[in-house]
């Protein structure tokens, strides 16, 4: 199968059926869980016609305490993401922790994702862009937006020009991350990069659970329509049937039955500002 690009997705403000969703669970926890997820938001998204992207981590190399569950590995974990794309005919994403795991990720991963903490390493992007998969770098909690330029230009410089960006928050203070939504705005508008809103991990409050990451979810949804009014690319948000059993980023997550309802009500913000625009 031919990589995928970018023009696959969308287009920035060109219609608002193209707000382009990477949605589901924080890890791979079994199976039974990721196809249900992931044929709930399948029929959810080509009701409101948008272009989606399954997700879900094969392995969460970042955890805050060693006795956090992981997920199954690389070889189980791309079996099952194989699987799932092949029997519900999706695209997939999925992020990668290092050098030694691009080669077999980019055999079933159409989007190879690179986790924020190591959005810096050069050796690992490289390696990814040469692929020819779009990759998707997530925007270090510690990065200002224009520093994303120079990632990009690491992609890009591979002969690779399926880059996206997602934005999710800034470090601010102890245990909490605040968004600016202006770099919707420096990111797309000055850089030219498509911008993702991670709506999951702007809530999280890293470290602050006695030994893993807390969050408030109640603010995702807010968070996200103010992301879709300010123009972004695509939303990217973690979901769970019962995200208080989760076995990862549980207290971030958006829970699988509202999704439709969120999803609904960032495409009625999209066609408001698309039908008046500013």
């Amino acid at each position: 199968m031919l990589p995928i690009k970018l023009s696959d997705f969308a287009k920035p403000h060109k219609s608002p059926a193209e707000l382009l969703v990477i949605a589901g669970p924080c890890v791979i926890e079994s199976e039974e869980l990721i196809y249900q997820i992931a044929a709930h938001m399948k029929e959810i998204c080509a009701e409101l016609k948008m272009p989606y992207i399954f997700k879900a981590s094969f392995d969460k190399a970042n955890r805050t305490s060693y006795n956090s569950f992981r997920g199954p590995g690389i070889e189980d974990g791309l079996k099952i993401l194989k699987n799932l794309k092949k029997d519900l005919g999706l695209w997939i994403t999925s992020d990668i922790h290092s050098i030694e795991q691009v080669e077999l990720a980019a055999e079933v991963l159409d989007v190879i994702q690179i986790p924020a903490f190591l959005c810096r390493q050069t050796d690992l992007i490289v390696e990814s862009a040469r692929t020819g998969r779009v990759v998707n770098v997530k925007k270090g909690q510690f990065l200002a937006p224009h520093d994303v330029l120079h990632i990009a230009n690491k992609i890009k410089n591979e002969g690779n020009q399926n880059v996206l960006i997602t934005e999710r928050g800034s470090s601010f203070g102890y245990n909490n991350l605040v968004v600016d939504m202006r770099s919707v705005q420096i990111i797309q508008e000055e850089l030219g990069l498509p911008l993702l809103f991670d709506a999951t991990h702007s809530v999280q409050l890293p470290g602050a659970g006695n030994g893993v990451s807390g969050g408030k979810s109640i603010y995702a949804p807010n968070l996200a329509c103010s992301a879709v009014a300010a123009g972004v690319f695509g939303l990217w948000i973690e979901t769970h049937p019962n995200p208080a059993q989760a076995l990862s980023d549980g207290p971030n997550m958006i829970p699988l039955h509202k999704m439709k309802a969120l999803l609904q009500r960032a495409k009625a913000i999209r066609e408001a500002c698309l039908s008046n625009p500013f």
